[in-house]
């Protein structure tokens, strides 16, 4: 594996959970850690983005953002990454077809928040995606009902996974999702630049999509 690249062996299953950080918060580092309990996940790799495509304005420099994060998710099964930049990505499914590519027989599940499930079919290539890799939802405050009404949802209602079949996500072939009712932290990366806590003027930070 190249440098700069985590190390993965065939067989393991990594969770990627993607944003721009823009911080990180304690919300990302408990929805990683329950997605690591809940997913029988081996690893989490979070995918600091370069940019959101779907904002006009840009988060704070990669380094600086690499460098909190790393800081504040300080766990042996979890990776801070900046695989994007690296493979020179800017949309899921971009990132996704790399990974697989260069990890052949590692098995991937994509995580997201219950918020971002609601706008979904936006995403580049949303239902590649949701064929490709298997989706661990977690649900953040006020988004579970919107999320699973939502277009993504119905669509692929029957592929949805319970939870008691959580565990074994990472071997359901895709499609298959899983919404998990958390009791999440009610915190975002905003919110916390409205504070003054990050220490620097910025903008809203999303999922790559």
């Amino acid at each position: 594996m190249r440098s700069g690249f985590p190390v993965a062996r065939r067989g393991m299953v990594i969770g990627l959970l993607g944003g721009s950080f823009d911080p990180a918060h304690e919300g990302h580092v408990h929805i990683t850690r329950e997605a690591l309990r809940r997913f029988g996940l081996d690893r989490v790799w979070w995918l600091v983005s370069p940019g959101n495509p779907l904002k006009a304005r840009q988060p704070a420099p990669m380094a600086e953002r690499i460098a909190q994060a790393r800081r504040l998710m300080d766990h042996p099964r979890v990776v801070v990454t900046d695989l994007e930049a690296r493979m020179g990505t800017r949309f899921t499914a971009a990132t996704l077809k790399g990974l697989k590519a260069r990890y052949p027989g590692v098995r991937f599940v994509w995580l997201m928040g219950g918020d971002n499930l609601v706008q979904f079919h936006r995403w580049d290539r949303w239902e590649w995606i949701m064929q490709t890799v298997p989706i661990g939802v977690l649900a953040r405050p006020g988004s579970g009902v919107k999320g699973r009404l939502g277009r993504a949802a119905r669509v692929y209602a029957r592929e949805r996974v319970s939870e008691a079949q959580a565990e074994r996500l990472g071997h359901i072939p895709a499609p298959a999702w899983v919404f998990a009712d958390v009791p999440l932290k009610a915190l975002s990366s905003s919110a916390i630049r409205a504070r003054g806590d990050w220490g620097r003027s910025g903008t809203p930070g999303m999922p790559p999509e």
